[in-house]
């Protein structure tokens, strides 16, 4: 949907979610500042996307989880491509996955749905200007998720990856050996590796771990 652009000294704004009944509710609380104009709106994130090239806004407000593209990789995209347009993501979601994934994409700021109306202009307005809108505890959350989530599992192998995979569909050691084709003793030497890297204790506290943050499907 693309609405007729105001004059060119307002913030010219693409809205972006998935969720009809979301974008009207926004739309009309911002609709309230009068610097603050919706140019398009997106209901998926190929259509954010191509809104955002197609109209160049001041910002583009975005939800992390958009269905055909996500947030994050819509935020990529904009990055990659060079567009002008800066990026705040507007979310239900306190997960410090979704505002770290939002930081490493190239957003400028992470707002709560759940904030007030003037909290969420004010963001607007910061970012339009060239600021950035993250609160202190979305940042310490950031880099304590990346410190203590990422870096572990980034540090498992890709054979360990795999193996993880299967633990958390309740393999044995013998059936690990049987599916991967290796020797049950080399089964029981990646068991222990995963959960020495990951600090858990057991092989249920491991996969029930990779499923909790996302990595592998419970």
């Amino acid at each position: 949907m693309i609405h007729e652009p105001m004059t060119k000294d307002e913030i010219r704004v693409v809205l972006a979610d998935d969720h009809p009944l979301m974008r009207i509710g926004v739309r009309q609380a911002l609709e309230d500042a009068p610097e603050v104009v919706i140019v398009g709106e997106a209901g998926d994130g190929e259509e954010a996307l191509r809104l955002v090239e197609e109209l160049q806004p001041d910002v583009l407000i975005l939800d992390c989880r958009m269905p055909v593209r996500g947030g994050v990789q819509v935020a990529e995209a904009i990055r990659e491509r060079e567009l002008p347009t800066r990026v705040l993501a507007l979310s239900a979601y306190t997960d410090a996955k979704y505002i770290y994934g939002m930081q490493q994409a190239g957003a400028q700021g992470y707002v709560m749905k759940e904030e007030a109306i003037d909290t969420i202009v004010a963001a607007v307005r910061a970012v339009a200007r060239g600021g950035e809108w993250w609160m202190a505890k979305q940042t310490a959350s950031s880099w304590r998720w990346q410190r203590e989530v990422l870096v572990p599992w980034e540090g498992l192998t890709e054979r360990e990856h795999e193996v993880l995979a299967l633990l958390a569909q309740g393999k044995t050691d013998r059936e690990l050996a049987q599916e991967l084709q290796i020797s049950k003793r080399t089964a029981e030497n990646h068991v222990s590796s995963i959960l020495r890297k990951l600090r858990v204790g057991s092989r249920t506290e491991a996969a029930v771990w990779a499923g909790r943050e996302g990595f592998i499907e419970r």
